[in-house]
């Protein structure tokens, strides 16, 4: 796990309805437009559904009174703010649809795009200061090459772009999630994000993990949980995989013309944490096209995004990009792209010694036991055969493979040479021709 040798500091909760950043007309509207999609009344309810404080709540919901907006609906005991209930009038509702009909986002108030930045750079993925015990603490049970944390660790530690590549099947992608889970903290992550007079969503359940946050009793006087702006959310470090699917679209804003909503792209999501691209090379667009995308991020920390009026605008770039290949870096990338990422660490497949390690440590975990004959016939017999080429993934394939024909056959888990023939048999596909 990542030394917290900080507290991240917390966006702090707005006092005034200026400090949330945002104009009246701006707040005005998103509370209306809530209360006519939702059909929420009570202040405590919108106060939810704003995320924001109930105190500035009542003073948003005064101003749109005075302008004849909303109306009061009900009072249930006196004092209590919690039950005062309202209702939109007719021109509120008309204002509703209107600003509606310009879009369609309603609920969490936005945090403008230049004080989320500002976030960006107390919680920068830069500020980590990760050592070897953590990290090899969340490799969990690989089995790495002696030298490879000696590689890896500056590369993570820095937070600059790291391209892992060598042959397929020797844990690459387990490695990237490894990183990922050394990591181990929390961020802020806003709701949406605020440019132009553009809402752009940011949260997304898929990719942001919600941390636990303790909540206080309304009732007690002092009050001892988690404070800090309700327009974020507390997250742990975000981590977006992609692999075959991955599009340079999808690293574009979203534009949603029904709804005239905007969808942050992928590596926005991805801010303050890390962005994997799993198989480069085998996405419809050419490696040297994704990564010409990047190369300004990289370079610069920070991304330049087009709304649908053709405006392009600058957003922060925080982010811990990992690139992952089964090809030689020389035949998909030119050497400027290459210079672009900071780190190339290859990862080859294990020696002998370290396949055995890896063998005999899967058929524990998967409650087969070891047979020396057997482990004997491996090696001498068939691992000849493709020149002695050991891969990370083959032990799990070889045993996955054992273990499904003494459960069909109804024997108890053992291991011998025939079963061996048959398991590596399945391993390969046998060039041939087919006739059709």
């Amino acid at each position: 796990m990542a030394e917290e040798t900080r507290q991240i500091p917390p966006p702090a909760v707005p006092r005034t309805l200026e400090d949330t950043g945002l104009s009246h007309v701006l707040m005005r509207d998103m509370l209306i437009k809530t209360m006519f999609r939702l059909s929420v009344t009570e202040f405590a309810d919108i106060a939810r559904a704003l995320c924001l404080p109930v105190t500035l709540t009542q003073e948003l919901i005064d101003q749109c009174r005075a302008e004849s907006l909303v109306e009061m609906l009900a009072t249930l005991g006196a004092g209590a703010t919690k039950a005062a209930a309202v209702q939109l009038t007719e021109a509120g509702r008309k204002r509703a649809l209107e600003a509606l009909g310009q879009s369609e986002y309603y609920g969490a108030l936005p945090v403008p795009l230049d004080v989320y930045a500002e976030q960006v750079k107390l919680q920068s993925i830069r500020n980590i200061h990760i050592g070897r015990d953590q990290l090899l603490a969340a490799m969990g049970d690989l089995i790495l090459p002696p030298d490879l944390l000696n590689h890896l660790g500056p590369a993570v530690s820095s937070g600059r772009s790291i391209l892992l590549y060598g042959p397929p099947g020797n844990g690459k992608s387990s490695i990237s999630n490894g990183i990922r889970a050394a990591l181990g903290d929390r961020i802020y992550v806003p709701r949406a994000v605020l440019h132009a007079g553009q809402v752009i969503s940011v949260y997304d359940p898929i990719v942001h993990s919600k941390a636990e946050v303790s909540v206080d009793n309304p009732l007690m006087l002092r009050q001892r949980g988690n404070r800090f702006d309700g327009r974020y959310v507390l997250c742990e470090r975000p981590t977006v995989v992609t692999g075959g699917e991955l599009s340079l679209a999808m690293l574009d804003l979203t534009y949603n013309p029904v709804s005239r909503t905007y969808q942050a792209p992928l590596q926005f999501k991805a801010t303050g944490g890390v962005f994997i691209v799993d198989d480069l090379g085998r996405q419809d667009e050419a490696p040297q096209a994704l990564v010409n995308r990047w190369i300004v991020p990289l370079e610069m920390n920070y991304d330049i995004l087009t709304l649908q009026s053709g405006e392009k605008f600058v957003v922060p770039f925080d982010t811990l990009v990992i690139f992952s290949t089964n090809f030689h870096p020389n035949t998909i990338f030119d050497q400027a792209a290459l210079r672009r990422i900071f780190y190339k660490i290859k990862i080859d497949g294990p020696g002998q010694t370290d396949f055995l390690k890896i063998f005999a440590l899967v058929a524990r975990k998967r409650g087969m036991p070891l047979n020396e004959e057997a482990l004997i016939y491996l090696l001498q017999h068939k691992y000849p055969q493709i020149d002695n080429v050991y891969a990370n993934y083959q032990p799990v394939f070889l045993i996955d493979q054992m273990l499904a024909i003494c459960r069909f056959e109804g024997k108890p888990n053992h291991m011998s040479p025939e079963l061996i023939d048959r398991a590596w048999s399945n391993m390969f596909v046998k060039d041939e021709v087919i006739t059709r």
